[in-house]
């Protein structure tokens, strides 16, 4: 592999006959740093409208074309042997600009190998103004690995693997939908904070493979699913350590809270990177809701999307709970921005969205 270069899925040439591009272990061809910058610009622009989308993506077949006369029988949209995964269409797959935001990102999980830099740093300590300094922060993520030493992952796409995932929010307008089977249907069912099934289990299903939570939303969780801590603060990290000591004397309870074995830190680099890409810098910090829908698209080959958004009468509220006030807004999160955005990845056909009833 050469260092730098982003992976395309591009059928290969007939052996011997105009064969120059280098490609990858998959018969995928390999896009060069330089040409990275261009698929970059290009994508910035696309946002511009429809017109210079399709420019973008006539420029970059232009590129590659006139590169070399390595072969006619480029193409780059169509399912073919060296797709990145095993799915009848791999998110990644579905769209030029979304599929290098994908490959761009940070890794989602913190661990002694990926960790986040100091600019990382400062953005993420804003978010609750505090005053840390990064030396602390690594002291302390140091001792979050004594007591996690092996943090728990998710493999890489490949194309043997076709992982479903269903990502499933707490709006209101699941009540009634009846997606419950629908949704257990995925692989991965991953659910946001105290969302509850029990009682619900028509519009919301029984499976939970991965739950995210924080200090605040905590729930506990039984031996087969996965905690996924979303950290937004620096004593996020003294919590979960303290949620998992033996004994009477910890300051949250004496009883682990999950396996730790399936315990997942999103890395704060994602959270940075969620704001200002997927985005674009708007609201002070993406919701938890937006953060999962970008993990799923990391971990995932399909992504189906429920409980998002507002409910069929314009209220954001939760299905478990009575409304109680109709103006409740959405805080420091973009809500209608990143409506929005889910909408954008349903029409390019990255992810698949049910909006409810």
């Amino acid at each position: 592999m050469f260092e730098g270069a982003f992976v395309y899925p591009i059928r290969r040439s007939t052996p011997g006959v105009g064969n120059l591009r280098p490609h990858g272990p998959r018969g995928e061809a390999l896009i060069f740093p330089e040409e990275r910058h261009t698929v970059k610009m290009l994508c910035r622009l696309s946002n511009n409208g429809a017109l210079i989308s399709l420019l973008c993506i006539a420029a970059f077949a232009l590129m590659y074309i006139s590169s070399s006369s390595w072969s006619s029988s480029v193409y780059f949209l169509g399912r073919q042997s060296s797709s990145l995964c095993a799915c009848d269409k791999c998110l990644r797959e579905a769209d030029l600009c979304i599929g290098e935001r994908i490959n761009e990102s940070p890794k989602p999980f913190l661990s002694r190998k990926y960790g986040i830099s100091e600019e990382d740093y400062d953005w993420w300590k804003n978010i609750y103004r505090e005053g840390h300094d990064f030396s602390v922060y690594n002291t302390t993520v140091d001792k979050l690995f004594q007591m996690f030493p092996h943090i728990a992952d998710v493999a890489e796409s490949n194309n043997k693997r076709c992982t479903t995932c269903a990502v499933v929010g707490n709006s209101g307008n699941l009540k009634r939908s009846h997606y419950g089977p629908l949704i257990d249907f995925h692989d991965i069912v991953i659910r946001i904070n105290r969302g509850p099934t029990k009682g619900y289990e028509a519009d919301v299903g029984t499976k939970t493979t991965h739950r995210v939570m924080y200090p605040e939303s905590a729930s506990h969780l039984d031996n087969a699913t996965s905690l996924v801590l979303f950290p937004f603060k620096m004593k996020d990290f003294p919590w979960l350590i303290d949620a998992f000591k033996q004994g009477k004397n910890s300051a949250v309870n004496s009883k682990r809270r999950a396996n730790k074995d399936l315990v997942m830190i999103l890395n704060p680099a994602l959270m940075k990177y969620v704001h200002d890409i997927w985005l674009e810098e708007k609201g002070h910090h993406p919701s938890s809701g937006f953060l999962t829908l970008a993990l799923s698209m990391q971990i995932c080959d399909e992504v189906s999307v429920f409980g998002f958004g507002a409910d069929r009468d314009g209220n954001w509220n939760h299905y478990f709970e009575v409304l109680r006030n109709k103006k409740l807004k959405t805080g420091n999160h973009a809500g209608t921005h990143e409506y929005e955005v889910i909408q954008q990845l349903h029409k390019k056909k990255t992810i698949t969205f049910y909006k409810g009833f």
